[in-house]
């Protein structure tokens, strides 16, 4: 986000260092969005660029470019082979086809030109060449015919001060298709009150819009985490769809799930 970047570049570096936002894959073997510091000015909120020879794109569900003056977010595709690019998955060439190519290709086709790669991001890019990545196309969900990045929901949540960490789940619902519910963890010394709830509903109608209002909001004394720190929504979802929890050995605290469910249990 914008705010968290200039926040770092204030505050950690000075003014003089500056964040490199970058956009890569372990598929993509490597960089192909990226900021280049004292080349080109530096975007705050933006990955930067294409890299020379890469040509990124944004398509529609439908398979149609969206061209940058449309301001219209889609999904990241990349248009022409590269070097480090994946050359298929271990033992299962189907696999391969059908997770990056089938969507957006024609898999018949002997031509590269017919051949694009879906990254499996949201994305927006300007006139100025600029890409913003908005997210995993996973983590969106169906808000009353609004598509909805957990992470765009979760940067509004971010931005109330008694905030440390949050996350947002989708939750089924008759009318709307989903509805979000935001598990947070509250800053060391805010305890959790109806203000608070009111605070974040707020900043999210504000930041996103009304469409976009919490259905519920969790606070909660930790996160369901893997070992390397990432947040596992699935388990989130599970909870607010009041669905099994599945295995949870593998997280950092395996107790932080079923804790969390009884507490949306006693809500």
């Amino acid at each position: 986000q914008p705010e968290a970047w200039l926040w770092y570049y204030q505050h950690i570096g000075n003014e003089d260092a500056v964040i490199v936002d970058t956009w890569w894959q372990t598929e993509t073997g490597g960089h192909l969005i990226t900021n280049l510091p004292a080349l080109q000015d530096m975007k705050p909120g933006s990955a930067g660029k294409a890299c020379p020879g890469i040509q990124p794109a944004i398509y529609d569900d439908n398979g149609d470019a969206l061209a940058p003056a449309t301001g219209r977010a889609g999904n990241l595709v990349i248009e022409r082979p590269w070097p480090g690019m994946l050359q298929t998955v271990y033992g299962d060439d189907q696999r391969f086809i059908n997770e990056y190519w089938r969507r957006f290709s024609d898999v018949d086709s002997d031509d590269w030109h017919d051949w694009v790669y879906e990254a499996g991001d949201g994305a927006v890019h300007k006139e100025d060449g600029y890409f913003r990545i908005l997210g995993r196309l996973d983590d969106v969900m169906n808000v009353a015919g609004h598509r909805l990045g957990t992470m765009e929901l979760e940067s509004a949540v971010a931005e109330v001060h008694a905030v440390a960490e949050a996350a947002v789940a989708a939750r089924e619902d008759a009318e709307k298709g989903n509805v979000p519910d935001v598990y947070v963890t509250p800053r060391e010394g805010v305890e959790p009150s109806e203000e608070g709830r009111q605070d974040i509903v707020e900043a999210v109608e504000k930041e996103i819009g009304p469409f976009a209002r919490p259905a519920n909001v969790v606070f909660v004394d930790g996160l369901p985490k893997t070992r390397s720190g990432k947040i596992m929504r699935r388990l989130l979802e599970n909870i607010s769809n009041g669905e099994s929890l599945g295995d949870t050995t593998t997280l950092r605290d395996p107790s932080v799930p079923e804790r969390i469910r009884n507490q949306v249990r006693g809500n």
